[in-house]
């Protein structure tokens, strides 16, 4: 037994660190078991976002009957407190507390946020359905509240958890670090996307419940395990903590005035728009149009995150050499004009597997455009207004998210109701037209988009030298 350890150990000291991405993540102040126990509150952050942008809206829309616009509006109310995430990272780094602590308090309060939203959720969403014989009105404020709450835990989880890892890694290692949660983060999303649709597949309402109240008991383990003897106390670190800092508004005015700003902030927009309008209907499509089960829609934010993650690679692979982000942006646009028409195809001729590609598909270019920009964001700040630009970057693409969210649901909800009641032809009198319209718009938008970045191209170009062979999503905001 022995011999075979020792083999084992040769072997796994012989695998090239460029096989081991995440190898120099890892240091003497954050070794990798503390890194991969602080990595957890990525895991339920992950689990929050599949439960709310997949599981739940499939299961209300089809199997408890939730009009779509609703269900969109709710799925939206989360992307609301985005824009506060550059706040809740400013007040963490100037929280003052006897104890020393700046970054704990945030994280639990986040995560008891997230835990009173899942708990309360299911509830509301069976009185949302009409299934007892309670008001509407308060099935609509309960699941309103309960969507509400959890967006609000898990952005302030995600911020101050992040801020944490900076702060406990060495100057040196934090682009790994932060790279490497953003990856746990998307392995979560799988993960959690497989487990759900197992414990799903024999659906009832109580099931449902069990299931979501289960995911927040497991939230609160996850992390008070990450958080766990990870920031020191220390008193000193919390006082005198202020600055004389210059106002937001001149802060954005000296940033606007250093580049092509207002293209590059529609252009953001209007690609994030348009791979966001369908976020809530892919899992009812399957369900409604396609007949799959829930078990296997929930998948299909599997297959989301593995098309993103795929673009990540791809985007850090080509950045590093110098590629243009903006150029990567319009071609992670060019991959969603091709996705969006695999997904409507698929509905024609009744195949799963053409849509499961598209829903792949759509997630690589949602992957490619987000880095894309991203980088192209940050290159264009200068005098040290990295801070402000990625709040600007996240703010615009948090607000362009939420309202095409809430308008695909209207319009699927809309067009739906003209083309089943033959308003509209009997040859678009079918389920499936309200949701076909969404992906048409989408793809309207998405050309919409690469006249908006085209003057763009050739502008972002990356130096090499900078980007210094570790690109890793470093600065993502989440």
């Amino acid at each position: 037994m022995n011999a075979v350890s020792d083999k084992l150990v040769k072997a796994w000291v012989n695998i090239s660190p460029r096989f081991l991405p995440f190898a120099d993540a890892a240091t003497e102040e954050l070794p990798l078991g503390r890194l991969l126990r602080l990595s957890l509150f990525q895991v339920s952050v992950a689990m929050a976002v599949v439960l709310l942008n997949g599981t739940l809206n499939r299961v209300m829309i089809v199997e408890l009957g939730v009009p779509t616009f609703v269900v969109a509006v709710a799925v939206s109310l989360p992307l609301l407190f985005a824009p506060f995430r550059a706040l809740v990272g400013f007040k963490s780094d100037n929280h003052k507390s006897a104890l020393g602590w700046k970054r704990a308090p945030y994280i639990w309060f986040g995560s008891i946020l997230q835990f009173g939203g899942l708990a309360i959720m299911p509830f509301a969403l069976i009185v949302l359905s009409g299934d007892t014989s309670g008001p509407a009105w308060i099935g609509y404020a309960g699941a309103g509240l309960a969507f509400l709450l959890v967006g609000a835990g898990l952005h302030t989880t995600q911020t101050a958890g992040l801020a944490l890892a900076t702060d406990l890694a060495p100057p040196e290692s934090r682009p790994r670090v932060v790279a490497f949660l953003y990856v746990m983060l998307l392995v979560g999303m799988v993960v959690t996307s497989i487990v759900f649709g197992w414990l799903l597949s024999d659906f009832s309402q109580l099931r449902l419940i069990q299931v979501v109240q289960g995911a927040a008991a497991v939230t609160m383990i996850l992390n008070v395990i990450a958080l766990w003897k990870q920031e020191v106390r220390d008193p000193s670190r919390t006082r005198g903590l202020a600055a004389n800092e210059p106002g937001f508004l001149e802060s954005w005015r000296a940033m606007a005035a250093s580049g092509p700003w207002p293209r590059v902030l529609v252009s953001i927009g209007l690609g994030t728009a348009a791979f966001s309008m369908q976020d809530i209907l892919l899992e009812p499509y399957g369900g409604e149009i396609l007949h799959l089960s829930v078990g296997q829609t929930t998948a299909l934010t599997g297959f989301l995150a593995c098309g993103t993650l795929l673009g990540f690679v791809v985007a850090s692979h080509v950045l590093t050499s110098g590629f243009d982000p903006f150029r990567l942006a319009a071609l992670g646009s060019i991959a969603g004009l091709a996705a969006f028409p695999l997904v409507i195809l698929s509905s024609h001729v009744e195949s799963a597997q053409i849509f499961r590609a598209g829903t792949l598909l759509i997630g690589f270019g949602g992957g490619l455009f987000s880095v894309g920009t991203l980088t192209a964001v940050m290159n264009m700040s200068k005098g040290g207004r990295h801070g402000m630009a990625l709040g600007v970057w996240g703010a615009v693409q948090a607000t362009a998210a939420g309202t095409a969210i809430a308008c695909g649901g209207l319009i699927r909800d809309g067009v739906g109701a003209l083309a089943t009641s033959g308003q509209l032809g009997e040859a678009l009198a079918t389920p499936s037209t309200g949701y076909t319209a969404v992906y048409h718009i989408e793809i309207v938008l998405l050309f919409a988009t690469l006249v908006a970045i085209g003057p763009l191209v050739g502008m972002g170009r990356v130096n090499k030298s900078r980007m210094s062979g570790k690109f890793g999503l470093a600065e993502f905001p989440g």
